[in-house]
């Protein structure tokens, strides 16, 4: 496999840099150096200013508004965003139900809802995981029966990313219980101001808001708002977990933290010397790099083999498990360099804007919230363990 750029793509990737150098804006990027709190504004900013240069969508069909990029420019776009600190934007529209919507969709779901997933003007979040049915999925237990042309939808989904930003959740709902648990399962799109659905948030162990409980009291939903056919959503549930895990794995943002945990090391001091001059501290730096550079290498693999018609398979899981694993390592490390700097959580600091002193370096303050908060990246997406699964039932045939 050749890995080096072609002069095109060698083209592309310092017109994409130039691009965001040029647009991006200075305080969203100074967000993402210090690693401070994203809002939905700087999501939506960002969002617009890429659509209007119509990049928003890398990997969408241009009959869809899409870019349709080949596997090397979408690698490359994804680590200019990283390298510049730019926000990632939204991926349950994008990336998740998009694809679902222009692939399984009627027209005039595909007209209805895919303009404004690519402008950025609705956004989704996702109703999949419930109390009694996380990585057993199949369990879930929100009901959606038929009443004319409706479904009322009763239930709970709980872990929904950013619900309280949302304008649209797309769910599974169970519309029988006969078969197999994985038959009576249907994929709809939920107005999130439909009267009936309340959002609570679940406050995480870093003090952020990024998840939610939804409750779904006797919801109105209009049959028309069904993907594909009923008790079918299992078939587009796992077209949909297999583009969300292998965008789980994050390389280029991944990438970006290696540069910043070098940068701490060379700079915080350990027995009078820096602490990149620790011999096991450097080893240990060395080792999540070569795992990193083999992610890397897979991920292009997998792209390349995607782009020339292969389905997902198990390299899928692979990306999920070891991109969820370096993550934490990263962060791990990043605390252990920064040291007793590192501990203090003052939820103010991660405003922008705040203007007290810091306590240490700059960086400091985003250190403790980021580890903790990335613990939860190998349970989402469908947890390591389950992964591991997949590819001993995949791969060795168990």
């Amino acid at each position: 496999m050749d890995l080096q750029f072609s002069a095109e793509h060698t083209a592309f990737q310092s017109e994409v840099r130039n691009f965001i150098e040029g647009n991006l804006p200075l305080d969203i990027q100074e967000k993402g150096r210090r690693g401070l709190k994203i809002e939905k504004e700087d999501v939506r900013r960002w969002h617009k200013i890429l659509f209007e240069k119509g990049w928003a969508a890398p990997n969408w069909p241009k009959e869809h508004g899409g870019c349709e990029w080949d596997a090397v420019r979408r690698y490359i776009f994804g680590e200019e965003l990283a390298r510049c600190h730019a926000p990632a934007l939204s991926p349950f529209g994008l990336t998740m139900v998009g694809p679902v919507i222009y692939t399984f969709g009627t027209d005039s779901q595909k007209k209805r809802y895919l303009p404004k997933i690519l402008s950025g003007e609705e956004f989704w979040c996702q109703g999949y995981s419930e109390p009694g049915a996380g990585s057993d999925l199949a369990s879930l237990q929100t009901k959606a029966a038929q009443n004319g042309d409706h479904y009322i939808v009763n239930g709970q989904k709980t872990w929904t990313t950013y619900a309280q930003w949302a304008d649209q959740i797309f769910c599974l709902v169970r519309t029988s219980n006969a078969g197999r648990r994985q038959e009576g399962i249907s994929f709809l799109l939920i107005d999130m101001n439909t009267a009936g659905i309340e959002v609570q948030p679940i406050i995480t162990i870093d003090g952020g808001r990024e998840i939610n409980s939804t409750f779904f009291s006797d919801v109105r939903v209009p049959m028309e708002n069904r993907v594909g056919e009923e008790n079918k959503g299992w078939t587009y549930a796992k077209f949909l977990l297999g583009n969300e895990r292998s965008s789980i794995a994050r390389v280029g943002y991944s990438k970006a933290r290696l540069r910043r945990l070098k940068q701490i090391a060379a700079e915080e001091q350990s027995g009078g010397r820096p602490m990149i001059e620790d011999t096991d501290f450097r080893r240990a730096i060395a080792d999540v790099e070569i795992k990193l550079k083999t992610l890397e290498y897979t991920e292009l693999r997998y792209l390349m083999a995607e782009t020339q018609g292969a389905g997902p398979g198990a390299e899928v899981s692979l990306l999920k498990i070891r991109g969820t694993e370096i993550q934490q390592d990263l962060t791990e490390l990043s605390m252990q360099a920064m040291g007793m700097y590192a501990h203090p959580y003052v939820p103010e600091s991660m405003e922008y804007g705040w203007n007290e002193d810091p306590i240490g370096p700059e960086i400091a303050p985003s250190l403790s919230p980021s580890y903790f908060n990335v613990r939860k990246t190998s349970i989402y997406g469908g947890t390591n363990e389950i992964q591991k699964n997949i590819m001993a039932k995949m791969v060795l045939g168990l």
